[in-house]
């Protein structure tokens, strides 16, 4: 139905497409001003007012409201027969998170794939397609080894995010201790197989780990969410700056080549920052980072001889005096 009208009106695919957003987003958000559309679709206010007219125009009843509420939106009656879903927006439909989540959430209690229902009402001209993204891609953000963390809490946890109450929890924190606290849940991450609550704690945007929280109940005073707050962009910018905090632990080494493809396997616990080439005798020296120096001892110790501490020499000395605790426990027989 649209892509005839803007067709007829003689727009270009750039501008089709912007008029197609706007249509979404106000049937998504009911009302809009010329502002939050321009800034939503990084354009000018006098560019809105144009794609206004062009709506307007091709039939479509968009109408101006003024006033300190106002702003535009779509008549109540008329909704768009058209998602502004492309070929690739359907085929991510399709790609699930893992069955562990749903479950976690409640939302994996039914017999019958979603997707099943799913495919039913994709347009029949992009069903194969769709279809053959479901058979061919499987998204499992577990772990080879199921170690699916203590989350008690989680149900606790979700109710109140569904229903905007603020929350009672008691928190283990990094040290081991238990604090009781009052939060305003604004969401759930799932980062891997572990979630997180994202909440507000006396203006303050906090996370928390959902394993960590002994205790849930739910208060019955509703709260009011953050205007604009999006979970997915807080969550990028949280998750940055926590890898930005991370203390660094730089080390100067030598490697056998025997263990270089074994390295490849632990990047989980080192980050190899650089590597030169082979000397004479086939060693390579390079340079490691690890968040402290307890975690780089206990990491070139797994290498025994075939790895050794260039600087600093506090680590060669903290190695060799780990390795004599090993022997010393070994002898006492």
């Amino acid at each position: 139905m649209l892509v005839t009208i803007f067709s007829q009106l003689k727009v270009d695919t750039m501008r089709a497409d912007r008029l197609m957003n706007i249509m979404i987003l106000l049937q998504n958000k009911g009302k809009m001003t010329a502002k939050e559309l321009s800034s939503e679709l990084e354009v000018s206010d006098r560019t809105i007012l144009r794609d206004m007219d062009a709506l307007t125009n091709a039939g479509i009843p968009v109408v101006s409201e003024r006033g300190k509420e106002g702003g535009w939106r779509l008549l109540d009656n008329f909704r768009s027969k058209l998602s502004g879903l492309s070929l690739d927006d359907m085929k991510s439909l399709f790609l699930f998170p893992s069955e562990e989540l749903l479950e976690d959430l409640g939302l994996n209690n039914t017999p019958l794939d979603t997707r099943h229902k799913l495919v039913e009402a994709v347009p029949a001209a992009y069903r194969d397609e769709v279809q053959a993204m479901w058979e061919r891609i499987h998204i499992d953000s577990g772990t080879w080894k199921q170690s699916r963390e203590n989350a008690d809490a989680l149900h606790t946890v979700l109710q109140a995010v569904w229903d905007s109450k603020r929350l009672n929890i008691n928190y283990e924190q990094a040290d081991g201790e238990q604090k009781e606290r009052l939060v305003e849940p604004l969401g759930l991450v799932a980062k891997g197989n572990t979630w997180y609550l994202v909440a507000s704690r006396n203006d303050m945007m906090r996370n928390y780990r959902v394993s960590r929280i002994h205790h849930a109940k739910v208060i019955n005073e509703t709260f009011k969410r953050p205007v604009h707050f999006n979970l997915g962009a807080y969550w990028e910018q949280s998750k940055a700056e926590f890898v930005q905090n991370l203390p660094t632990y730089d080390v100067e080494v030598e490697i056998h080549p025997e263990i270089m493809n074994r390295m490849k396997f632990t990047a989980k616990f080192v980050q190899v920052i650089n590597t030169e080439k082979p000397r004479g005798d086939k060693w390579i020296a390079a340079t490691l980072r690890f968040h402290n120096e307890l975690e780089a001892a206990e990491y070139i110790l797994g290498f025994a001889n075939k790895m050794k501490v260039v600087s600093p020499k506090s680590l060669t000395d903290k190695i060799v005096s780990s390795a004599m605790s090993v022997i010393d426990f070994y002898n006492r027989d």
